[in-house]
């Protein structure tokens, strides 16, 4: 089941700290547990999800493609995903590669009409990225760190690496690297009344309502917030099972019972 973006409050705490980080020209870490939403809000702040197949697959342009230059030219952050075995040479060359193709669609962005960035080039190498967001960073090894801090201190690009709890402690083991960390950002769970938030909206999705004064709602916002621990994607990976269970039973009610016939199809882990 498909969902739109929900802008919660950790959400425009972690625009706030990318913001902060890209004014400052500085390196930033952001940390939380798996599924609070961390790569969700980096790849929205970079427009990510808007430009990812043109950036990746860059082929013919569409007049359609303009939105994506002028997303691009709005954020100019490069999000990037380390594989789990990248190596320093292959970081290089896949973050220059990012980095020059979001040039060449800011650089469309910005030109007068009648010019043609794409086909002639990027012209004169102008540098419009202003922030790196790195995920997965517990993927990078030392070198790795090296290079990334290499690029910071030559290019004054803002650097924001997101990983697990610890991140920061594992990093302060690179005192060259961790001397120029400017901002650390933990990334939480939902709190309660954005959970009741985020529950009215997928209530809706289904055709309901939600009353938290209501007897059998309460119960099932109090199980689903047993279940998730305001883990978002827990969340978003219990709904699609909670309607089937619904659909399956011929039921219209979302009750206790129908929560946990829900999670029993579900692998939950230490979240």
């Amino acid at each position: 089941m498909s969902q739109r973006f929900i802008v919660t409050k950790e959400h425009r705490r972690f625009t706030e700290f990318a913001d902060a980080v890209r004014r400052g020209q500085t390196i930033g870490l952001c940390f939380g547990p798996a599924g609070v939403g961390k790569t969700l809000s980096a790849r929205r702040y970079a427009h990510y999800e808007k430009a990812h197949a043109l950036l990746t697959y860059w082929g013919p342009r569409a007049d359609s493609d303009a939105k994506i230059y002028a997303a691009l030219a709005r954020s100019r952050t490069v999000f990037y995903t380390p594989s789990v075995l990248t190596t320093p040479r292959n970081l290089k060359d896949e973050l220059n590669q990012a980095i020059t193709r979001t040039n060449i669609c800011i650089e469309q962005h910005l030109e007068p009409p009648g010019h043609d960035a794409h086909t002639r080039g990027w012209r004169h190498g102008k540098n419009y990225v202003e922030l790196i967001i790195v995920d997965e960073a517990e993927r990078l090894r030392p070198a790795a760190l090296e290079l990334l801090r290499d690029r910071y201190d030559r290019d004054d690009i803002a650097l924001i690496l997101i990983g697990m709890p610890g991140l920061e402690k594992q990093f302060s083991h690179y005192p060259q690297f961790y001397s120029r960390v400017g901002f650390a950002h933990q990334y939480r769970p939902l709190g309660q009344d954005e959970l009741l938030f985020v529950l009215q909206r997928h209530w809706r999705s289904l055709g309901k309502s939600l009353d938290p004064e209501d007897f059998t709602d309460a119960q099932a916002i109090a199980a689903i917030a047993r279940v998730t621990r305001g883990n978002f994607r827990l969340l978003e990976r219990l709904f699609p099972q909670i309607q089937r269970v619904l659909r399956i039973n011929e039921l219209d009610t979302i009750t206790n019972d129908v929560i946990e016939a829900a999670q029993s199809t579900l692998v939950i882990g230490v979240t």
